[in-house]
């Protein structure tokens, strides 16, 4: 399960889409404002790898990961970072972002950069846990309370 490049040949991109859905189906009724991922479409998928650089990883043929990242300023900003609940556990994630570690090196990006919502406390956990740690709390436009938290990891060579 090594993570490939999601490129000009890619044509899975109804199955990409129903993996990042799966993926993020949890926090449906958990979240507000809802995940930006239920407005993503087959199309929105092509452009967005277009704008990004985007692996994926597959099981037996199945698709059962993939991660998007962009590159900032200073850091590797991580989105969409997605593993098929049945997948879950298995080190796919770790997989994902040890290619955005790398990804990061080679643009001499210093860190990485992620936002997950403020109420998946057991999101925060894991990146805790995997590297990253909080530097921000912020809110998505139109909301008074904090919506979600930036967490960045340091890479050190």
């Amino acid at each position: 399960m090594t993570p490939f490049r999601i490129d000009g040949s890619f044509a899975r991109w109804g199955e990409l889409l129903n993996l990042i859905l799966a993926s993020f189906a949890y926090m449906e009724g958990r979240i507000d404002p809802p995940s930006s991922a239920i407005r993503l479409t087959a199309e929105s998928l092509v452009e967005k790898t277009k704008a990004e650089i985007a692996y994926a990883v597959e099981n037996d043929g199945q698709l059962v990961g993939c991660i998007f990242l962009r590159p900032e300023p200073d850091c590797l900003y991580v989105g969409k970072l997605a593993v098929l609940p049945s997948a879950q556990g298995k080190g796919i994630g770790r997989r994902l972002l040890a290619v955005a570690e790398e990804t990061a090196r080679d643009l001499s990006l210093p860190a990485l950069r992620l936002e997950t919502r403020i109420e998946l406390i057991g999101n925060h956990a894991t990146f805790t846990a995997w590297g990253f740690a909080k530097t921000a709390e912020r809110s998505h436009p139109g909301f008074a309370r904090v919506t979600f938290i930036e967490m960045r990891k340091a890479l050190i060579d």
